[in-house]
């Protein structure tokens, strides 16, 4: 047998031998850094570094951006097909690791690296929790609102004592974009996937870029807006009537193959898009997905405001 080869599955039961002895005692006994006893991640309390030195991420979006935009010491994530290829290269330039798919990271370079913080959101589960915590001390944040997000991260790593200052220039900002924002405008927002067309409503805890909207005054229209939590309508071709605002935004791609299938192209000539009241003014624009579908913290905020500013606001 190739010597090579042996010597690749002799590390790799290593790995999973060390693996298991980790998963079979907790990390500590008792806290010897932070105890943070509440917090909108899962599990408090958490035992939390006093300075973390060695940080993965099990998220490429929210958690890795906006670690990476506080300094934090972030050591590994996965970040295996990333539409947002400016946090991807932010990423690469500050040394982290890539884990692969955040569907399915590699466990082995997460043990290899020894983190003594994992991060990452709730949406992946209690099973991605068990396993992560017997690693490192982790918190899978739960807050739905981004800045409630950012908040929590800045708290577990330690770094919140100036968090508000790298608020204030942003709320300038979106106070300066609500004033010239046209108050009997409409606009509506679509996503096209392979599959169908999703529409992330204006709403309580509405995903970040449409909280964004809000933030700024875009009003949308009655039929992309709840007083209550619903979620992401999902539509057919025949659903896209609803979308008859005055500007129409539209996304291609994201976290699936949306961008390369060849199916928008198909719906920006179908009879049921161009019937669309934006589209027949001619008012309908495409936007990033990597801004709207991969948001990670203010540097996507302000994209979002770079957006509105770039196709809604009337220019002189």
């Amino acid at each position: 047998m190739n010597t090579n080869l042996i010597f690749r599955f002799f590390m790799r039961v290593v790995v999973w031998a060390l693996l298991g002895i980790m998963l079979s005692t907790p990390v500590f006994a008792q806290c010897d850094g932070r105890l943070i006893q509440q917090g909108a991640f899962l599990h408090p309390p958490l035992c939390a570094p006093k300075e973390p030195k060695r940080i993965v991420s099990l998220v490429p979006t929210f958690s890795l951006g906006i670690a990476l935009e506080l300094g934090l010491p972030v050591v590994g994530a996965p970040l295996f097909g990333m539409s947002d290829k400016d946090l991807k290269a932010k990423a690469e330039a500050a040394g982290v690791v890539d884990l692969g798919s955040f569907m399915e990271p590699s466990i082995e370079k997460i043990v290899a690296l020894q983190p003594d913080l994992i991060i990452g959101s709730d949406f992946l589960g209690e099973e991605a929790y068990q396993m992560a915590s017997r690693l490192a001390p982790t918190a899978l944040l739960t807050g739905a609102n981004w800045k409630e997000y950012y908040r929590t991260l800045a708290n577990v790593a330690g770094v919140d004592g100036k968090i508000e200052d790298r608020f204030a220039d942003y709320e300038k900002r979106v106070a300066a974009v609500r004033e010239r924002i046209p108050k009997d405008l409409r606009v509506s927002v679509v996503r096209i996937t392979p599959w169908e067309f999703q529409v992330y409503l204006d709403e309580p805890d509405a995903w970040a870029p449409f909280e964004v909207l809000r933030e700024a005054g875009v009003k949308r229209t009655d039929f992309e807006t709840s007083e209550k939590k619903v979620g992401t309508k999902r539509l057919d071709f025949e659903g896209l009537a609803g979308l008859d605002g005055d500007i129409l935004l539209y996304i291609v791609g994201g976290s699936n193959d949306s961008a390369t299938s060849g199916r928008h192209e198909a719906v920006l000539a179908s009879p049921f898009w161009k019937m669309l009241p934006a589209v027949k003014a001619g008012r309908v624009y495409r936007v990033d997905a990597a801004t709207w579908m991969e948001f990670s913290g203010l540097a996507s905020a302000n994209k979002v405001l770079d957006d509105i500013e770039t196709y809604i606001i009337p220019r002189p």
